[in-house]
């Protein structure tokens, strides 16, 4: 449930339509429903505007199922992360608006109502960064932020991204997803006034080390301004370029 239900529920007790006991029976799984193996928490929304996300990897797919389920019921906004083909049809098998997003392996249902705010701008280095780019941009999307992407505009061929820089001028946020050398999000950091989150991906021959490499590149930036989330993590880059996106006022 989220703060827009919780009110339109206490409104209707007040005015009669729902009775205090049928409200406690609508709030009885709040702050979190115990399926054995997982407690769900469903009272996050309540606290941070977006219901508890699916990490598919690393579950059965029956445990998926349940958990997908059991979140379909609040009919709120949803999103299962790292989720192979296979989990993602028993997932859409549950909603008929449930849809599967295969280059970020994600599933997702989007709010019925909202209108898409700010402007978040998802940059890549290369094609092969797509996979994470694709998490953080449906990711975004789905919270309730306006995404454009700028994709395939290395430092091997800078002038791809100079060619188009007033893109990265009129974002609020800028994600930049990058592997191999990972030089970008700096390049873009000396370009911007608003922040810029990198993303390092595993992507890269065998001195990347998965990653870890466009990592420590993207730590020691020297441009001001530039955050780094972990490798492939296109999840976590977008929910705080929504949330930093969403600060400004309405546009």
């Amino acid at each position: 449930m989220n703060p827009e239900g919780l009110e339109r529920l206490l409104q209707d007790v007040r005015q009669g339509e729902v009775s205090v006991e049928q409200a406690l029976e609508r709030l009885r799984s709040l702050p979190y429903e115990d399926l054995g193996f997982a407690s769900l928490d469903h009272h996050r929304s309540l606290r941070q505007g977006f219901p508890e996300v699916v990490l598919c990897e690393g579950k059965s797919t029956a445990q998926v199922v349940a958990i997908s389920r059991a979140l379909f019921k609040k009919q709120g906004p949803f999103l299962a992360t790292r989720a192979e083909p296979a989990v993602a049809r028993a997932i859409c098998k549950l909603n008929r608006r449930a849809r599967y997003y295969a280059d970020a392996r994600l599933v997702a249902v989007h709010p019925s109502t909202s209108t898409p705010r700010g402007h978040i701008l998802v940059v890549t280095a290369g094609t092969a960064d797509l996979p994470v780019a694709e998490e953080a941009r449906v990711t975004a999307e789905v919270m309730g932020s306006r995404v454009e992407r700028l994709y395939d505009v290395g430092v091997a061929g800078i002038h791809r991204l100079l060619g188009r820089k007033e893109r990265l001028f009129e974002a609020r946020v800028v994600i930049v997803v990058a592997g191999m050398d990972g030089v970008l999000p700096s390049v873009v950091g000396g370009l911007v006034s608003c922040p810029v989150i990198a993303v390092p991906t595993s992507r890269g021959y065998g001195a990347s080390f998965g990653g870890v490499a466009a990592l420590l590149t993207m730590l020691n930036s020297c441009a001001a301004g530039v955050g780094v989330m972990n490798i492939d993590n296109g999840f976590g880059a977008a929910c705080l370029a929504h949330r930093i996106n969403i600060l400004g006022p309405e546009s």
